[in-house]
């Protein structure tokens, strides 16, 4: 019978294998040959005897008949049917152990960019505030007691009173606040009791309150910090300073008016041509050395490198799915450079992508270095930021897997932005990491490209490029070390059919084991 005949071919097979040593890559074969034709379903003639209507007697007949059993429809059930309980069970145990990690990166996380923004308010001490007195007048002694005096509820800053000749001029001045040296400066003009004296008693309608102070601050160096406190602040002290000053002035000189009993027409004549010599007297303006004039760029240097970062994670996760194509037949060292070379080419066009959108919303890139070459510095930089977040992410994702990838992501740009959110300065000690982190550095430098402030740009490329060196190197030890755990498991799995074989232990099967027949396919003698 056909059947038969199949059975002794894998035999022969099995012998064959045998003979050329047990445990070795040819009993495996033997088995997978004699088990393949085994469990073929025969189609070997049968015989089969039937009763003819036309003669008395029975007589043999050979007829091919082939059982097949019939594959029944599926049948759908409700998700709380008792036959799903184990599967129901296992779906259960997914969905609470992701809640729980969930949970435990909620506190491991957000409270690092909570307590980022929660300590600012009472912080604002700590932005250091310039109050110069370059006039030595009445107008100067005066702003300067009451500056001393002053005290509001809420937050405040703390004004250091400098003397003239320490700080130099206003250009002096100017400079160490572009330095970063001060975050804001009042500075009392010379001869400022002088210019208010002569213009009260000329009547002088020229007279301009406002030259009587000039306040110096850098917006661009952080637009949240000098939006939210170093103008209101400023602003409310100047207020209240000037304010004062202008109310006892007015009754001093209302006084020496009428200080006969009859009052100088003379003085009233000027007083009434020139009215502010007496409110407001003096009054401030506001120089902003850096103007933050492009709104939109804080897509850039905030939010917008959050989305850099989700790029290098899909690109990383591309690249972790296309490389298992290719990863089990490459040798170590191909492998690594493989993964090394492909995310940095990537990162090349990707990188251009972003940047081209910061031109196409026209960002002050050409402030400093010209149009041509602050897009071109920005780019490089973007790239080297790009670089140091996805390579870190490349790294990671060989020892979480990409299950537990997202999880490393979410507190990867959790506490990069943690830091850049404010100033060192509003913000508790810890957040100093932040200068060490690739987002912080990626920020500044945009920030001295685009509005020409205080330039790092050296020490930013060098913590980037660091970054990406350390990442670098993680991803050469995990990848070495992932390596060598699974050629472990894979010899260990080889070596396991040959110590078990005969013995009936072990997952591996050895060639001594008989061959499972199949259920499907039967063959059946009809008599």
């Amino acid at each position: 019978m056909a059947a038969e005949s199949s059975r002794e071919h894998a035999a022969d097979h099995i012998e064959a294998a045998h003979s050329i040593g047990r445990g070795s890559s040819a009993d495996r074969h033997a088995e997978d040959a004699a088990q393949a034709e085994t469990f073929q379903p025969s189609r070997g003639i049968v015989q089969v005897d039937f009763d003819d209507e036309n003669k008395p007697s029975r007589k043999s007949s050979f007829v091919a008949e082939q059982v097949t059993q019939v594959p029944s429809a599926p049948i759908y059930v409700g998700f709380f049917s008792p036959a799903l309980a184990p599967m129901r069970r296992r779906y259960f145990i997914i969905i609470g152990r992701a809640t729980l990690l969930i949970m435990a990166l909620m506190w491991i996380c957000l409270p690092v960019y909570w307590g980022a923004l929660s300590q600012s308010a009472k912080l604002t001490g700590n932005l250091t505030s310039w109050f110069i007195d370059r006039d030595g007048g009445r107008v100067g002694r005066g702003l300067t007691q009451a500056a001393q005096q002053y005290n509001a509820t809420g937050p405040q800053l703390q004004w250091q009173f400098l003397d003239a000749h320490d700080v130099g001029n206003d250009d002096d001045i100017i400079n160490m606040v572009l330095e970063e040296q001060v975050w804001v400066a009042v500075v009392i003009q010379p001869n400022a009791s002088t210019r208010l004296a002569t213009a009260r008693t000329n009547g002088d309608q020229t007279y301009d309150p406002r030259t009587a102070i000039k306040v110096y601050y850098s917006q661009a160096r952080h637009e949240i910090a000098t939006g939210n406190y170093i103008i209101p602040l400023t602003t409310q002290m100047l207020h209240v300073t000037t304010s004062a000053y202008a109310t006892s002035t007015a009754q001093r000189v209302f006084a020496q008016i009428d200080s006969n009993g009859e009052p100088n027409s003379t003085a009233l004549q000027m007083i009434a041509n020139a009215p502010q010599t007496i409110s407001p007297a003096i009054s401030w303006t506001m120089v902003n050395l850096r103007p933050y004039e492009a709104p939109a760029a804080q897509a850039a240097t905030l939010v917008g490198n959050i989305f850099l970062c989700i790029f290098s994670f899909m690109i990383t996760m591309a690249n972790s799915t296309a490389r298992a194509l290719v990863s089990p037949h490459m040798a170590f060292l191909p492998y690594l450079a493989l993964r090394l070379a492909v995310p940095l080419l990537a990162y090349v066009p990707l990188s251009l992508s972003y940047a081209l959108v910061n031109l196409a919303f026209k960002l002050p890139l050409g402030t400093k270095y010209g149009l041509g070459a602050g897009f071109i510095l920005s780019w490089v930089y973007i790239y080297l930021g790009m670089a140091a977040l996805g390579l870190s992410i490349e790294a990671m994702i060989t020892i979480l897997t990409p299950r537990f990838t997202p999880f490393f992501l979410f507190t990867l740009i959790l506490y990069n932005v943690s830091p850049v959110v404010l100033p060192d300065e509003l913000q508790s000690p810890f957040y100093a990491y932040g200068s060490g982190f690739p987002i912080w550095n990626l920020s500044q430098a945009l920030r001295t490209i685009m509005f020409d402030t205080n330039s790092h740009l050296g020490r930013n490329i060098a913590v980037i490029i660091a970054w990406i060196l350390l990442s670098c190197g993680t991803m050469f030890v995990f990848t070495w070390y992932m390596r060598r755990r699974e050629f472990r498991r894979l010899y260990a799995f080889a070596t396991q059919p040959a110590k078990g074989k005969g013995k009936g232990k072990g997952k591996g099967k050895g060639v001594d084991d008989p061959p499972q027949r199949l259920d499907q396919g039967e063959e059946k003698i009809v008599e």
